[in-house]
């Protein structure tokens, strides 16, 4: 009975986290411009392909995917290396004022990103950035939270590894590409992961950084879409495109993903 009543809950748990995203892929399939007042709009009595044919033929929204691939892909992997980098300079290296530093850069992430906007919009419209990938790439090149992954991952390697390395005549830079970088693949995808999920599904920085309708990100692109069609089944299309590589890219380094958390020490 005990195992009956928690499997059950789980389940009604598990239902109803999943239950939005079913309604966005079953919602995908039906036209609901007015089907809004039923209850269950969103179960489609004639599937169709309609919702996905318009927003393929339509070009806008394959440049919104262009422009947050872009401003994606780029902070994913510039992320993974400097993270990698300044994460193993301050968990093996020692300098003076590394703690403080460290804690500095820490002391930062309680800076709520909201109360930055107006001096970084000021900053990036005297440097021409807005409208451009560079207001929304450059700020996003190495990111706090990820150094502070690599560096709690890294005081679990022993430095013996790095000693020996350095007996066999290794300097700095084939330590770390050689022996440290190899075993941080763990937190470097983790990093990777986080990287991706938090610049893809972004919408406030592009919302305040981007006017033009070519320069849209998904995210923002697919809320001017709703006011601009007013028809929920494309709405709900677009969005199950748009969650299907953070998808992809979870399922890919999941396991990653969950032995880098645990290194790191965040359980």
């Amino acid at each position: 009975m005990k195992k009956t009543i928690t499997y059950t809950l789980l389940f009604l748990l598990a239902f109803s986290f999943l239950l939005p995203f079913i309604i966005m892929a079953l919602g995908s399939f039906k036209d609901m411009k007015y089907a809004l007042l039923d209850p269950l709009f969103w179960i489609p009595e004639d599937p169709t392909l309609s919702n996905y044919l318009y927003l393929f033929n339509d070009g806008i929204f394959l440049r919104w995917i262009f422009n947050s691939l872009v401003i994606t892909i780029i902070p994913v992997f510039s992320q993974m290396l400097f993270c990698a980098i300044l994460g193993y300079i301050f968990a093996k290296k020692k300098f003076p004022g590394r703690e403080v530093i460290f804690w500095v850069f820490m002391a930062v992430i309680m800076i709520p990103q909201q109360l930055l906007i107006i001096p970084k919009y000021i900053m990036f419209a005297d440097f021409g950035w807005i409208n451009t990938y560079w207001a929304l790439i450059i700020p996003e090149l190495w990111g706090i939270m990820g150094v502070f992954l690599v560096r709690q991952f890294l005081q679990n390697i022993p430095n013996d590894l790095e000693e020996a390395a350095r007996i066999d005549g290794a300097n700095d830079i084939k330590v770390f590409f050689k022996v440290i970088l190899p075993l941080s693949i763990p937190v470097v995808a983790t990093v990777g992961t986080f990287s991706f999920i938090s610049n893809w599904n972004d919408l406030f920085q592009p919302l305040i950084y981007m006017t033009k309708e070519e320069m849209f990100p998904v995210t923002v692109g697919l809320a001017s879409l709703l006011g601009k069609e007013g028809d929920f089944g494309i709405e709900m299309a677009g969005s199950t495109l748009s969650f299907v590589p953070t998808f992809i890219i979870f399922l890919f380094f999941q396991r990653y993903f969950t032995e880098g958390i645990q290194m790191s020490g965040l359980k």
